[in-house]
C-alpha cells in the first residue's frame, strides 16, 4: 500500500516535504509559543504582521522562485549552467524589494496606527522580514530549477529549526514583546540561505546571457495572480482588525484557527515544487493524456488531504486553538466548518491554477484569482457579523476561483511553439505555503 502510495508523488516530494514539514511545525510552535507568552493585544499585532508579511513575501517573490527555476529548468536541459539566470532573477527581487520598502516606509505611520496598535518598529520588522523572504526565494529558484529537491528541503529544514530554536529561547527567557518573535522571521530566513549556499555557488557558471524578456515575460501575471491567491488565504486576519479595531482577541484567535485548518496546504507544498515540472513537461510535449492523468491524480490527493483535514479541524479545532495558542474561545465549531471548506476549495484553486499556468496561461489564471478576490470584498462588505463576514469571504472566494479555473482549463493541452535556445521556458508554476 504505502509503494503505491509513493508511486503517485512526483520524484523530490520525500525530500521537500520533508523540509516543508518542520518549517511547517515551526509555524505552529512559534505561534503557540507567542500565544501563551503575549498579552492578546500583542498577539493580535504579531498575527497581523505574520498576515502581511506572507501575503506580500510568497505573493511577490514567490513567482520570482518560480521563474527562475523555470528557466534555470530549461537551460539545465540543454547543459547550460544558471549563473546569469540567477543574476537575473537576484536583480529582479531587489527592484521589488525597493518598491515594497518605499511603499512602506511612505505609509510607516498609517500603517502603524490602523494595524500595529501605534507601533512603529514592527513596520521595521516588516521590512527586514520582506527582505529575507526576497533572498530566501531567488536561491531556491536555483535549487528547484537544478532539481536539487534535497538541498531546497533543507534550506526550508533549516529555516524552521532555527525559528523552532529561536522561538523556544524568547519563551524560555520570558520575552513578551511582540517584536521579537517578529525578528525571527527575519533571521531564520537568512541564516537558512547563507548555509545552503553552496550548491548554488558551485553550480553558478556562466553560459550565454539570459534575455530580460524570458524572465519577465509572464512575470507580471504571474505575480498578480500570487499576490491575490495570498490576499484570499491571507487578508482575512487583516480585515478583522480593520473592521473590528476594538477586538483585541479576534485577529489572534482567526490566524491561530487557519494555521490549524490549512495543515494540508503544508502537506501540499512539499508536492509543490516537484509536481509542476511534471505538469510542464506534460504540457510543453503536448501530452494531453500524461497532463489530466496527473492533474486529476493531484486533485485526488489535495481532496482527500482537504477531507482529512476538515473532519480533525471540526471535531478538535475550538480545543486546539485554546490549548496550543491559548487562544479565546471566540471561535466554534461552525467557525471551523466554514474555514475547513475554504482550505479545500483553495487547494483546488491551487491545483487547477498551476495547470493552467503549465499550459502557459497565465491571463487565465489571473482572472480567475481576480474574479474570485471581487467575490471575497462583495462578501466581506455584507451586512452580518465581522467574523462570519470574513469566513464566509474566504470560502466563496476559493469556492469562485477553484470553479473559474476548471472552466477555464477544458481548452485542453496544445503543444506550444518552439523558442530559440535562449528563450526556452517550461511553463511556469504557481502557489505557495509560508
Amino acid at each position: 500500500m504505502i509503494s503505491r502510495l509513493l508511486r503517485l508523488i512526483p520524484p523530490g516530494t520525500i525530500a521537500v516535504g520533508a523540509g516543508l514539514g518542520l518549517l511547517g511545525l515551526a509555524s505552529y510552535v512559534h505561534l503557540a509559543v507567542a500565544g501563551h507568552s503575549l498579552s492578546g493585544a500583542d498577539y493580535n499585532r504579531l498575527s497581523v504582521l505574520w498576515s502581511i508579511v506572507f501575503t506580500l513575501g510568497i505573493g511577490v517573490f514567490m513567482p520570482i522562485e518560480q521563474e527562475v527555476a523555470r528557466v534555470v529548468a530549461a537551460r539545465h536541459s540543454q547543459g547550460l549552467p544558471p549563473g546569469p539566470v540567477l543574476a537575473r532573477g537576484v536583480t529582479v527581487a531587489a527592484a521589488m524589494l525597493a518598491v515594497l520598502v518605499l511603499a512602506v516606509t511612505a505609509g510607516r505611520q498609517l500603517l502603524a496606527d490602523h494595524l500595529f496598535h501605534g507601533d512603529g518598529t514592527m513596520v521595521t520588522v516588516l521590512v527586514g522580514a520582506l527582505a529575507a523572504m526576497a533572498v530566501a526565494y531567488a536561491t531556491r529558484g536555483v535549487l528547484s530549477g537544478l532539481q536539487l529537491f534535497p538541498w531546497y528541503g533543507t534550506q526550508l529544514g533549516i529555516d524552521g529549526g532555527l525559528r523552532i530554536v529561536m522561538v523556544a529561547l524568547l519563551g524560555l527567557a520570558g520575552v513578551t514583546s511582540p517584536i521579537w518573535y517578529g525578528v525571527v522571521l527575519v533571521v531564520a530566513p537568512l541564516a537558512s540561505v547563507l548555509l545552503t549556499l553552496p550548491p548554488v555557488l558551485r553550480a553558478i557558471g556562466g553560459g550565454p546571457p539570459v534575455a530580460w524578456a524570458t524572465l519577465l515575460r509572464g512575470l507580471g501575471l504571474l505575480t498578480a495572480s500570487s499576490l491575490l491567491s495570498q490576499v484570499v488565504v491571507n487578508v482575512g486576519v487583516i480585515n478583522l482588525q480593520l473592521l473590528a479595531p476594538s477586538d483585541t482577541a479576534a485577529a489572534g484567535a482567526l490566524l491561530s484557527a487557519l494555521v490549524l485548518v490549512r495543515i494540508p496546504l503544508f502537506v501540499f507544498g512539499s508536492m509543490q515544487a516537484s509536481l509542476l515540472p511534471g505538469l510542464a513537461t506534460t504540457a510543453t510535449t503536448g501530452d494531453q493524456a500524461g497532463f489530466y492523468s496527473l492533474l486529476r491524480r493531484a486533485v485526488g490527493i489535495v481532496t482527500a488531504l482537504g477531507l482529512t483535514g476538515a473532519v480533525g479541524a471540526v471535531l478538535l479545532g475550538p480545543w486546539l486553538v485554546g490549548v496550543l495558542f491559548d487562544a479565546p474561545g471566540v471561535l466554534g465549531h461552525g467557525d471551523f466548518a466554514w474555514l475547513a471548506a475554504a482550505t479545500l476549495a483553495y487547494l483546488w484553486a491551487m491545483v487547477l491554477g498551476q495547470a493552467l499556468l503549465a499550459l502557459d496561461r497565465h491571463r487565465a489564471q489571473a482572472l480567475a484569482w481576480t474574479v474570485g478576490v471581487a467575490a471575497l470584498i462583495i462578501v466581506t462588505l455584507l451586512p452580518a457579523p465581522v467574523i462570519l463576514r470574513v469566513e464566509l469571504a474566504y470560502t466563496i472566494g476559493s469556492v469562485i476561483v477553484a470553479a473559474t479555473m476548471a472552466v477555464l482549463l477544458r481548452g485542453g493541452v496544445r503543444r506550444p511553439p518552439a523558442r530559440p535556445l535562449t528563450d526556452a521556458v517550461t511553463p511556469a508554476v504557481s502557489g505557495g505555503i509560508r
